[in-house]
């Protein structure tokens, strides 16, 4: 298991504020619901909204703060069920707290689609193609919901998920708690070496149900981006910057993250995850203001096996654009031809209702398959 480099006391000097804070708002949140309900019904009926997105995203709102204050509240319970804290890396205590993860990414999944709207249509080859694992998942970004996606697709077939997760998030205490005891790791966004080095443990302990995710992006896609990132590229690598030329709807994938993995995990497949139906909203406010959403977000994936990935870094870089390239492309047919990903080209599947048993509290529980009904109506998914 990967242990976070930060000093205890920069550590623990964010947590003083950030813990406290969270958990003030939840109750906050729950005291005054009915005042801040009322409030946003009213503010909706006055500006015409019959569906009530202000309520909407108040709820969901709300049940992320519940979420968070729960994973702060059985953190240190956890802690000490591990030896205070000697044996968070053994096996037990990892299920332990992939249980309480999936909980809580499986809740907030389905208050994303019961109050957002949120679902994902998948084409129907997917399942078939992203397991088994271990994998290396390469997803693109372009809204913060969708760093939620490859979680919620693994998860649903009983996969667990490592995420490379920008440094900023530690700002939430429900990942800064949790998500570096299953395995995940916080990198900084702006310091290569450093997330680098992070990167090179983060393969430790993964076996055939496990996923690891990086966004190459590093960034929310905006189209203003796109034009720096591309007239920086020209100066100091033409060629690639020529190769990168045809992006339009997603950022050049930045290459060191992608190669640690690839070095650290030579015989391991890529799955890259592409999707589109989110372009739209270039932040959770624009989103916000559009909900319940009707369209649902349009998802394809194919994978890469390790013996046809390059063995050098150079060749490693191109190969890693020719697939940003084609992200690009699937994204551009996608929001031009609306068609595309209907009910002829996709299926729905529900996710939650056949998860395994949380047993959030039972440290002996461990975790088992998840079970797919393919006869469901949809995938909604949030975190």
């Amino acid at each position: 298991m990967t242990t976070s480099p930060e000093p205890f006391a920069s550590r623990w000097k964010r947590r003083a504020r950030t813990i406290p804070t969270m958990v003030a708002l939840t109750t906050i949140g729950i005291v005054a619901s009915p005042i801040i309900l009322v409030v946003s019904g009213a503010i909706d009926i006055v500006n015409r909204r019959p569906r009530l997105p202000s309520v909407r995203v108040a709820l969901f709102l709300l049940q992320y703060a519940i979420n968070d204050s729960v994973e702060i509240l059985l953190a240190p319970v956890y802690w000490m069920a591990a030896g205070f804290g000697t044996r968070l890396d053994r096996p037990t205590s990892v299920r332990r707290h992939e249980r309480l993860q999936a909980w809580s990414v499986d809740l907030l999944a389905r208050r994303a689609e019961q109050l957002l709207g949120l679902r994902l249509d998948i084409e129907p080859q997917v399942d078939a193609l992203i397991g088994p694992g271990p994998v290396i998942v390469l997803c693109r970004h372009v809204n913060i919901v969708d760093a939620s996606i490859p979680t919620v697709i693994y998860q649903r077939l009983g996969y667990r998920t490592r995420g490379v997760i920008m440094a900023e998030l530690l700002a939430d205490p429900g990942f800064d708690l949790i998500y570096a005891r299953t395995g995940s790791v916080f990198i900084p966004r702006d310091n290569g070496p450093e997330a680098l080095q992070i990167l090179t443990d983060l393969h430790r302990g993964v076996d055939s149900t496990t996923a690891i995710v990086i966004f190459p992006e590093g960034r929310l896609f905006r189209p203003e981006l796109l034009t720096r990132f591309l007239a920086k590229l020209t100066e100091t690598n033409p060629v690639r910057a020529q190769r990168l030329a045809p992006l339009h709807y997603t950022l050049p994938p930045r290459p060191g993250g992608v190669l640690s993995l690839l070095t650290a995990m030579p015989n391991t497949d890529v799955v890259v995850i592409a999707h589109a139906g989110l372009d739209r909203f270039g932040t959770f406010a624009d989103l916000a203001r559009s909900v319940p959403l009707t369209d649902a977000i349009r998802l394809t994936a194919w994978r890469i096996a390790a013996s046809d990935i390059p063995d050098n870094d150079g060749d490693r870089i191109a190969w890693l654009d020719e697939q940003w390239l084609r992200v690009d492309r699937y994204v551009g047919q996608s929001l031009q031809d609306p068609m595309i990903g209907g009910n002829n080209a996709t299926r729905h599947v529900t996710v939650g209702a056949q998860l395994p048993d949380t047993g959030l509290l039972n440290p002996l529980n461990t975790r088992s398959g998840g079970v797919v009904n393919v006869a469901a109506t949809s995938i909604p998914l949030c975190r």
